[in-house]
């Protein structure tokens, strides 16, 4: 027995245990290294007659034996010599592969597709095997040869004692033993019972390797009705019998690597709902091929609805990554930002860098470029699925808007420039959803704000003072009933509104920043000249009765003061500052509600009301009792029509009864 140098044995152990952390991936690295020894073969019968195809299909072969508790793949691929077998298996990280694809990089061009990079997928093999067996005959050789290994020593080369028929290769592995279940782990109960089983071997071809170029067959086990004897009665019943039937496991060409042309939408829904598990087609699909310094290929799907877990913390965003029709994670999270993480799709690219094990890969460019490839495509089709079916586009909004607001929000801002013209609210005036584009395009003279309310029901907006105010005079309010807008629009502060593009009537509008404004901030200014001024004199005719107003209310408002804004309502709460009274009531439902900040309230009056009267009534008659239930309730009211709890609700009972 050749023994394995002391370095060499620490790193085999290292293969074996440490470098994968998933053991289903063995079946993978054994099927590609078969793959790999198939297009050898291939490549080298093109110019070499000593080696040629003997016209026999190329193909890999999987079978299982319960009882000697061996697993067993084959190819008959382009085979090792006994040098071959010592040099590519007992030499752990030599690729054979990746020296292949070295001394003929000039010549393959894009005919030949190595999968094997690091020289270590064969040495998996142990995470699930206490014995591997090669028998390989190299090609244009009539001698077999027989690598042996526990996997923990060393390994033996020896001549077979039978020849193998025909070139190619024969991996057998001889599975551990099954180990003691201890209770709370559930890997070690399961044992390798499932490799040793029709079932959990198809399971693993079609998860690692269902689109490896060459056929993966096994013999399976299939049932069928037994022919119906000629004297069988009425009351016959039907007899079945189980047969065995070579199978292909594999589908072989992957949908994405087909040309548009070729593929039938009915193709790609298909696909996708057994790929992805969902009983409806999806909304858009995303087919592209990129060529040059970096070749992949994706396809992208937008779902029809929201999965039923999407924002909860066990969701788990990315796309298929596959290298060389291979499967290497079955969810990349570098290839999509978290506000498209509802995207599903596959990319394949031979050329991004994986790390040794090929379960993760490495930050590079490469694969930053195709995640930034992959953004723009997803933003372009949810462009085009806007301006060419509004209908498809709303209905993609309510499912997965709140994570495009939540994209904005989450970078501070900085990623509104790629969400903005994705967003729709609700107009208060046009009753129906906008993008913030067509609010600015609509805008009347005199109006420099995207107005909008933040609340929780959108019937109660509209209902809102200031909202209807705002209406009357023939400004729209945008309506924004998710708990993220507020936040959202907070760091959003303005909207970068392009330069109009093929628009005759606005074709002369330049590109510009239009702030976003509150309709119930304090300092907003939508009244007229005349309104104003007279709002500012009957501020100065009532300074002692907004002074006794407020003292009434002890520190709940920062100010009292006469509104320009208001039309029909008496009173109503406005705010000063960054703290909106909607960013109150959120905060105020999280856990640190006692720590939550407060709005800076201010009460403001509609001096044309018919109450207003009522409270100079009272102050000028010195009714200091009557001035303070006046003031309580409307405070009060003003608090209930934003949506908010008033501070004591028995004393507003009280009151409401004082006043009766």
């Amino acid at each position: 027995m050749q023994k394995f140098k002391t370095e060499s044995k620490k790193l085999l152990d290292l293969m074996a245990n440490s470098i994968y952390t998933n053991r289903d991936i063995f079946l993978r690295e054994l099927i590609s290294n078969a793959s790999d020894a198939i297009d050898k073969l291939a490549f080298r019968s093109l110019t070499d007659t000593s080696i040629a195809e003997d016209g026999e299909e190329l193909e890999i072969m999987i079978s299982y034996d319960k009882d000697a508790r061996t697993i067993t793949i084959s190819d008959n691929g382009i085979g090792m010599t006994r040098d071959e077998l010592e040099e590519n298996l007992g030499t752990i990280a030599h690729s054979g592969s990746e020296e292949f694809k070295a001394a003929n990089a000039d010549a393959q061009g894009s005919a030949i597709d190595i999968i094997g990079q690091f020289g270590v997928g064969f040495y998996s093999a142990f995470m699930v095997a206490k014995n591997v067996r090669v028998i390989s005959r190299a090609a244009g050789s009539d001698e077999t040869f027989v690598w042996e290994s526990d996997g923990v020593e060393g390994y033996t080369i020896e001549p077979a004692a039978e020849q193998r028929p025909t070139h190619g290769t024969d991996v057998i592995l001889t599975l551990r033993d099954e180990p003691e279940a201890t209770e709370g782990d559930e890997e070690r109960a399961e044992g390798f019972a499932n490799y040793l089983s029709e079932w959990g071997l198809r399971d693993l071809v079609r998860r690692y390797s269902n689109y490896v170029r060459h056929p993966i067959r096994m013999m399976v086990t299939k049932s069928r009705e037994k022919e119906r004897p000629e004297d069988a009665g009425d009351d016959y019943t039907p007899e079945y019998e189980d047969y065995e039937e070579l199978e292909t496991l594999n589908s072989m060409t992957p949908i994405w690597r087909k040309r548009k042309q070729d593929v039938e939408q009915s193709d790609y829904d298909e696909f996708y709902k057994s790929t992805f598990h969902d009983w409806e087609d999806s909304a858009r699909t995303i087919p592209f091929h990129v060529e040059g310094s970096l070749d992949y290929y994706a396809l992208i799907f937008v779902p029809s609805r929201a999965p039923f877990d999407l924002y909860s913390k066990d969701y788990e965003k990315g796309l298929a990554l596959y290298s060389s029709n291979v499967l290497i994670q079955e969810k990349c999270a570098d290839l999509l930002p978290d506000y498209y993480n509802f995207v599903r799709g596959i990319v394949d690219s031979p050329d991004v860098h994986l790390n040794i094990s090929r379960e993760t890969l490495q930050q590079n460019a490469q694969l930053r470029a195709i995640a930034k490839r992959v953004e723009r495509k997803i933003k372009s089709e949810l462009q085009a699925m806007l301006a060419d079916d509004r209908e498809a586009y709303e209905g993609f909004f309510e499912n997965f808007g709140r994570g495009l607001k939540f994209g904005i929000y989450n970078s501070y801002g900085m990623n509104a420039s790629e969400l903005a013209d994705l967003l729709l609210f609700y107009s208060a005036k046009e009753k129906k959803m906008v993008t913030l584009r067509e609010y600015v395009l609509a805008m009347p003279e005199g109006l420099d704000k995207i107005l909008y309310a933040a609340g929780d029901s959108r019937e109660r907006l509209e209902k809102l003072p200031a909202v209807t105010g705002a209406v009357k005079r023939g400004y729209d309010v945008l309506l924004c009933t998710q708990d993220v807008d507020e936040f959202m629009i907070q760091v959003m502060r303005t909207y970068h509104m392009d330069a109009v593009a093929g628009d005759a009537e606005n074709a002369g509008s330049d590109a510009r920043d239009i702030e976003l404004a509150n309709v119930s901030t304090a300092d907003l200014d939508l009244a007229t000249e005349e309104e104003k001024s007279a709002a500012e004199q009957a501020t100065k005719d009532n300074e002692g009765l907004f002074t006794a107003m407020s003292d009434a209310l002890e520190g709940k408002v920062s100010q009292v003061r006469v509104s320009a804004n208001l039309t029909d309502a008496p009173a109503c709460i406005s705010t000063e500052g960054p703290i909106s009274l909607e960013m109150e009531r959120v905060m105020m439902q999280g856990p640190d509600a006692a720590m939550a900040p407060r709005a800076q309230r201010v009460l403001e009056l509609n001096a044309s009301h018919p109450v207003f009267e009522k409270l100079t009534a009272a102050q000028e008659a010195g009714d200091t009792e009557k001035l303070s239930l006046y003031a309580s309730l409307l405070y009060d009211q003003a608090l209930l029509v934003e949506g908010l709890p008033v501070d004591d609700p028995v004393e507003f009972a009280k009151n409401v009864c004082a006043l009766m």
